[in-house]
């Protein structure tokens, strides 16, 4: 059954491929959720279609969609939509942006797709089944000196206030830059999370992220042999301000310098 999941997950994802692109290459409609939270006409047009093919074809699950979910819920079976994970990207005409659908019961996940059509790439996972890169199988990477890792990481919207995560965002930068490789900041948690599943990054932690940022990608991490966790190193929750993720072997290193 589970396979069975993740073939239709693609199929619907990509059912919205030429839409994307559309929009990522058109002149867009741009609106604001806040001073510098953007939404365009193509987010909602995405989630409008993946939300009715996904009832659709899951009838028994609720879908949780960024631009139409006015007060977060965790229903018992879930599917969490990201129409555009990277938003600011895909105004700008970056081609770090994508679609994310994680579908969890009970509380954890079960399946993840996250698409980006601009560069083809398509990450999916379903619980103990492995992880994969356009039906390649992927792992993280095997590196365990922290100095030698590259870390990603992202900024909240909520840094226009200079408040606690701002401090925070500032705070964990000034620790990790002299202590690793480098810190990249790409603009789109989900494809952050993808590139450890794969090995591009040693690991990625940011914070202030909602359960749809988050709720493909971390699976597709797990399944691909890393870790995920809050601050504290302890099992992350979808509502948990901080996450955590990493090819598990640099892990404690993470935490120990953003907590």
């Amino acid at each position: 059954m589970a396979f069975m999941i993740t073939t239709q997950l693609i199929s619907i994802v990509k059912d919205c491929r030429e839409l994307f692109l559309e929009g990522y290459h058109a002149q867009k409609n741009v609106k604001y959720k806040g001073t510098v939270d953007l939404v365009t006409e193509y987010d909602v047009a995405i989630e409008k279609r993946l939300t009715a093919t996904l009832q659709k074809a899951f009838p028994d699950f609720t879908v949780v969609g960024e631009e139409s979910t006015k007060e977060m819920i965790h229903p018992k079976k879930a599917i969490y939509v990201d129409p555009i994970d990277g938003t600011t990207n895909f105004v700008h005409g970056l081609p770090f942006c994508a679609i994310s659908v994680g579908m969890w019961e009970d509380g954890k996940p079960l399946a993840g797709v996250v698409y980006n059509p601009v560069l083809n790439e398509c990450f999916t996972a379903e619980r103990g089944k492995g992880a994969f890169l356009n039906g390649q199988k992927i792992s993280v990477s095997k590196q365990t000196d922290f100095q030698q890792s590259l870390i990603a990481t992202g900024f909240p919207y909520t840094k226009v206030e200079k408040g606690k995560d701002y401090e925070w965002v500032l705070r964990t930068m000034a620790k990790l830059l002299p202590i690793t490789r480098d810190i990249r900041r790409g603009g789109s948690a989900a494809i952050d999370l993808c590139y450890v599943a794969c090995g591009k990054f040693e690991a990625y932690y940011e914070c202030n992220l909602k359960p749809w940022d988050v709720a493909a990608g971390m699976l597709i991490v797990q399944e691909a042999g890393g870790k995920i966790s809050n601050e504290k190193g302890e099992e992350y929750h979808l509502d948990e301000h901080i996450i955590a993720s990493s090819n598990g072997l640099v892990h404690g290193d993470l935490v120990e310098h953003i907590g």
